[in-house]
This record gives C-alpha cells, structure tokens and sequence, in this order.
C-alpha cells in the first residue's frame, strides 16, 4: 500500500499532539486527584471546615490545571492536522498551511493511510476539547465554591432538624 521507510520508526507516525498525552495526563490524572479527593471528603463530612476547603480549592486548582493542559493539547491537535502517509512519506502535511484544513474536506485526501485518519483525529481531539472544557467548567466551580466555604465558613449545622 504504501513504500516502507526505513529511518520512520512507528513513534514518527503517531501525530506528535498524540504523544503529549492530553487525554491521560491533564483531562485523567490530573483531574482524578481533586474528583478522589472531593468525593472522599464529601462520605466523611470533613469538608466542613476551612482547612478542608482550603484544600478543595487547592486540589480543584490541580484539576483546572490538568483541564487546561488537555484542552490546549486538543486545540493543538485540531489546528496541526495528523500525521499521515502523504505522497512524500510521513508528515503532517496541514501544520504549514496558514488556512484551516478543517473547512476544506478535499484536501484531507492528501494522506493516503491510515484510512480515514484525518477523521479519527478530528473526532478524537474534539471530544478531548469538549471533555476538557467541562472539567475546566467544574473544577473552576469546586475552586470558587471551596474559596467561599475557606473564607466564610461553611453553613453545616448539626443541630438542625427536619
């Protein structure tokens, strides 16, 4: 199908935002650590004091952190194109062009394999930016939220009724 090159190890045919790990690292780890730990205090009623908001917010600053690191990995992806088989070996053939390749469909018959690679990268990277942005939106909430319950205490109070 295609002409085998020997200097093109298989790590020069994965698209190089691919190797960043956004997905894994920003929008996984990164935003597991607060989710763990909101979720723990949450069962045990510790977060209802300002230590354990304090911490709320410093672990939902990680997890901002992660998102944005995800989302940025996926616009990334989306504006440079994949990696692909092209009639002059492996590139990305997209990353130069100064107009998006995204509104242009015939032109992403320039990579001849994988098949369809062009769609798998556009639909991979676009849940990555959906994914990231909503875990951007919460864990921007959870700090704000665990700001307010640091500075002016939280309303939990043990002799209330129903």
């Amino acid at each position: 199908m295609y002409a085998k090159d020997e200097r093109d190890g298989l790590g020069n045919r994965i698209t190089e935002e691919v190797k960043y790990m956004g997905g894994v690292i920003g929008g996984g780890i990164m935003v597991l650590i607060p989710a763990i730990h909101i979720h723990l205090t949450g069962k045990q009623g510790c977060c209802a004091n300002r230590c354990g908001m304090f911490l709320s917010v410093a672990f939902a600053g990680v997890g901002v952190a992660g998102a944005l690191y995800s989302f940025i990995v996926a616009v990334l992806g989306l504006t440079n194109g994949p990696t692909c088989f092209t009639i002059t070996g492996w590139t990305a053939p997209f990353r130069e062009w100064e107009n998006s390749y995204l509104n242009k469909p015939d032109s992403w018959k320039l990579c001849l394999a994988p098949e369809n690679v062009v769609e798998f990268n556009l639909g991979l990277f676009a849940t990555l930016l959906v994914a990231s942005s909503l875990q951007l939106v919460l864990c921007a909430f959870q700090m704000v939220n665990g700001l307010f319950g640091c500075l002016c205490g939280t309303c939990r109070d043990k002799t209330m009724t129903v």
